[in-house]
């Protein structure tokens, strides 16, 4: 039986994983006198950290930005493994006493606005059965993805293949891949990250390819936080790092989109003097994009280049014709023969956790809304979300939005507001939210929200710019704040004054 639900709370936040401890931790802090409820669909703290279960799984980000900056990460590996993370996540919470505003096995499926009342009024299920309270602020940290499911191309010839088919989101616990031979569908970060971890163990790994990637290696540990840390105290160490860190990225990235032939030739070159000497560098580390235009893939201490010179991995750069019973059968005619073959195909975007969202009775068609600051969406009473930085850390852009809302809240306490609405903007045709190139983007992103031509609406892929713009930028810019009893809705407001 599950803790019971109180009638009302003043905040409800949707997700108990990174961004959503997170967004507790911050309201804890900065709003102590607001009452703030966390659920989540699944049965454990952790969100993406408790999913994920494949070998090797691992941040393909630092954790000196990954982290908290409330709690910054103490370890001493920067690059750190999953389970390590889910521990951190989890002794945060405790930290920080939210584990007790937690209920978790709680699926939020429908949120309606009532402008009258100026609440939520939020439905769910649960093991118990369908349950409802109503909050006045709803605060979403449900991720970009589709939890429940994975994608994966309809091969052709899958009911014939005789191995096991497995794809990363969920692995199964009881998979033994020792000594097995092993087919790794993808290039993005997963295979990547499965490619070194797999062969340690099993016969062979191929990592199956239609394109090459951008792969980059970097170090597991920090070298300069090491020596940092035997001179300096540790809250010091983990500034210093930290804005390191964040400069280097942010470097590399404008780097990248503004010398782009540069980056990609010395990424390439760095790539060759990892594998053997002949290696076909340009078949199978080439990519047709820029640097950036997807994400880029990190292998630390340059493990994945390891795997493959050592033998016990390959690449093969071809498209899949049709599953077989022995295994994958490729258009150029071979034959990949496999025990396992793995589907690292992607993710299936899902905005909102797939919740309803309905203003007066009218369902929100969430890719038709316009993004505020990256946090709101315009013409949607109470409601922020969280959606990381695509170039960076994910919870960079995760603190700055929960400080944001923080901030907003605290407006409306001093004020004596009940209802937030953001502005939509007149100015010009919006635009994708994310402008990132990968299949898994491409396939989702028109159901996100869009974003504008210009601040406030635009989505800045800058943490400096978006933290000098916290710091900076008025509460109530392009706001509409109202109190009890509310305004009529926006299509019937004849006193609404476009921003120019």
């Amino acid at each position: 039986m599950s803790r019971p639900l109180p009638d009302h709370v003043d905040v409800l936040v949707v997700g108990a994983g990174l961004s959503g401890i997170g967004a507790a931790c911050h309201l804890a802090q900065q709003c102590p006198d607001r009452e703030v409820l966390v659920v989540d669909a699944r049965a454990a703290v952790g969100g993406t950290w408790d999913l994920f279960r494949y070998p090797g799984v691992r941040s393909d980000s630092d954790m000196n930005t990954l982290g908290y900056g409330f709690r910054p990460w103490s370890g001493d590996v920067a690059i750190a493994d999953g389970p390590s993370i889910l521990d951190y996540i989890q002794e945060t919470a405790e930290a920080f006493g939210v584990l007790d505003k937690v209920r978790l096995g709680h699926r939020v499926i429908r949120a309606d606005w009532d402008r009258a009342e100026a609440v939520w009024t939020v439905d769910m299920t649960t093991l118990d059965g369908q349950r409802t309270l109503t909050c006045s602020f709803l605060y979403l940290c449900t991720g970009y993805y589709d939890y429940d499911q994975g994608y994966t191309p309809d091969f052709p010839g899958v009911d014939e293949y005789a191995g096991a088919l497995v794809h990363p989101q969920h692995w199964p616990a009881d998979l033994d891949h020792a000594g097995k031979r092993i087919v790794v569908i993808g290039s993005g970060a997963t295979a990547v990250t499965l490619l070194p971890a797999l062969a340690e163990s099993s016969a062979h790994v191929t990592m199956l390819q239609r394109s090459p990637t951008y792969i980059v290696s970097a170090p597991k540990r920090d070298g300069i936080a090491a020596a940092l840390g035997r001179v300096l105290p540790q809250p010091a160490v983990a500034r210093t790092v930290f804005w390191k860190n964040v400069l280097l990225s942010l470097g590399q990235y404008e780097l990248c989109r503004r010398r782009p032939d540069l980056m990609a030739g010395l990424i390439r070159a760095d790539a060759a003097k990892r594998l053997p000497e002949g290696y076909d560098v340009d078949t199978h580390f080439r990519p047709r994009y820029k640097p950036w235009d997807q994400r880029m893939c990190l292998a630390p201490e340059g493990d994945f280049f390891a795997a493959v010179t050592s033998g016990r991995a390959s690449i093969v750069t071809d498209q899949v014709e049709r599953l077989e019973a022995g295994g994958v059968r490729l258009a150029s005619g071979q034959l990949l023969e496999a025990d396992v073959v793995v589907t690292a195909t992607g993710l299936n975007l899902l905005a909102f956790g797939g919740i309803e969202l309905v203003v007066d009775g009218e369902k929100v068609d969430v890719g038709s809304t316009t993004a505020y600051k990256a946090m709101m969406l315009c013409g949607v009473p109470n409601l922020a979300w969280t959606v990381g930085y695509t170039n960076a850390s994910w919870t960079l852009k995760a603190d700055l939005v929960a400080r944001s809302v923080c901030r907003l809240l605290n407006h409306m306490s001093a004020h004596g507001y009940s209802i937030s609405e953001p502005q939509p903007p007149h100015d010009a045709p919006p635009e994708p939210l994310i402008d990132l190139a990968s299949g898994y983007v491409q396939r989702g992103i028109g159901a996100f929200p869009k974003q504008g031509s210009r601040a406030p609406w635009r989505l800045r892929q800058n943490y400096l710019m978006d933290l000098w713009a916290l710091r900076r930028d008025r509460v109530d810019d392009h706001i509409r704040f109202a109190t009890r009893p509310a305004l009529p809705a926006v299509p019937s407001r004849p006193d609404l004054v476009p921003i120019a």
